[in-house]
């Protein structure tokens, strides 16, 4: 069958992967580049199995900017445009999923919407009687950044918001792209199925903010951190997974869905959602007053990426580091080699990893990596595990 992608960031493009193994994929994205990324086989993403998958030039999957090429007769058209935290509103922007219904809608009225972007909890259901002919429902993701296509090859669990015999079919379509056999499915009303994925989100950030709050408890009292988390971490109902601290979490995902879960408690009690919102701004701070501690001259910010093996910086937490350093008076540079531009928040950016180092006497870290391992004496990181 034909099946459509809108969007291609990294769940966009990872699921048009995975269908197109099966299927005819038409993926559709307003950014030219990403479009002639996908009809090149390169991945528009920073996504390693992605980039091997289409590096075999699979001649079912394609890429456009025009919307008809796309959605005319797609049997299913999966939504998978950015939306983001509006603290203006108190709820996501939704509207380039909105857009994006629309327009399939006016193409094509029987097309079966899957939406894969992160939604707030009551979304689906306002989108249904809005379009009541139409069949929408959502069916989140939990893939990781870098990792899209692997998670997509072997996922965790798929969830459909879905009871229906359409539900059963985007499944099945799921799951014969997958290489696992044995993943478990779970059809759910729509709106559940929306509350899934932001209380899933926000659990995972739950155990960062834990593992962080430790550290900062660690390092304030002179005690050794990796000790106390890998004692705490060998009992078996905690685990050794997201336990690495970090100058906080951030990305996609955690910072604005668990604002957004906090926005949908706005009638509910709760203490739990706001203080994990909470922690992560007060990690930001005893970061930043621990390296002013250091009384440094030029600080320099290694890479604003969250990770390894990441392109994106998006609400990445070493930005809530500079903005506080800088208001400290204390100077920034930054080496981000994919930053097309001079400057970043007012700060220097550099390309040239020799002479950024060279250029700042403290270099921050939130992951380092082995290109900092000739100036270790001049790095500050809360990494200990050197993953995540």
């Amino acid at each position: 069958m034909k099946i459509a992608v809108a969007g291609l960031g990294f769940v966009g493009s990872s699921n048009a992967a995975l269908l197109s193994k099966n299927h005819e994929v038409v993926a559709i994205d307003i950014n030219q580049v990403r479009v002639d990324a996908i009809n090149n086989y390169s991945s528009p993403v920073e996504d390693i199995e992605l980039e091997r998958y289409l590096a075999t030039k699979p001649e079912s999957l394609r890429a456009t900017t025009d919307t008809k090429d796309a959605y005319a007769d797609a049997v299913f058209v999966i939504v998978a445009t950015p939306t983001d935290y509006d603290p203006e509103t108190n709820f996501f922007n939704t509207k380039y999923v909105e857009n994006v219904i629309s327009e399939v809608l006016k193409v094509n009225p029987k097309a079966n919407i899957v939406i894969k972007s992160t939604i707030p909890v009551g979304f689906t259901l306002r989108m249904r009687a809005q379009y009541p002919n139409a069949m929408i429902f959502p069916s989140p993701e939990f893939l990781r950044e870098g990792s899209a296509f692997y998670d997509n090859l072997h996922p965790s669990r798929i969830v459909v918001g879905d009871r229906s015999e359409v539900g059963q079919q985007f499944a099945l379509l799921l799951k014969e792209g997958a290489m696992d056999e044995a993943t478990p499915v779970l059809f759910t009303d729509p709106t559940e199925a929306e509350a899934i994925k932001l209380f899933a989100n926000t659990y995972l950030a739950m155990r960062v903010a834990y593992f962080n709050e430790l550290d900062t408890y660690a390092a304030t009292q002179s005690l050794n951190s990796k000790q106390i988390i890998e004692g705490v971490g060998l009992d078996p109902r905690i685990g050794n997974q997201y336990n690495n601290p970090s100058f906080g979490y951030g990305g996609y995902c955690l910072p604005k869905d668990t604002k957004q879960l906090l926005a949908n408690y706005h009638s509910v009690p709760q203490k739990m959602i706001s203080a994990i919102v909470e922690s992560n701004a007060v990690r930001k701070d005893f970061i930043a007053e621990d390296i002013l501690k250091l009384e440094p001259k030029n600080v320099g910010v290694y890479r604003l990426v969250m990770k390894a093996g990441s392109d994106n910086f998006r609400s990445s937490s070493v930005q809530g580091i500079i903005k506080r350093i800088q208001q400290a008076g204390v100077s920034v540079v930054i080496y981000e080699p994919t930053l097309d531009a001079d400057s970043y928040f007012d700060s220097r950016v550099m390309k040239d990893l020799e002479e950024f180092k060279q250029s700042c006497d403290l270099i921050i870290s939130n992951r380092p990596t082995h290109e900092l391992d000739d100036v270790t004496d001049r790095v500050y990181s809360r990494d200990i595990f050197e993953r995540d």
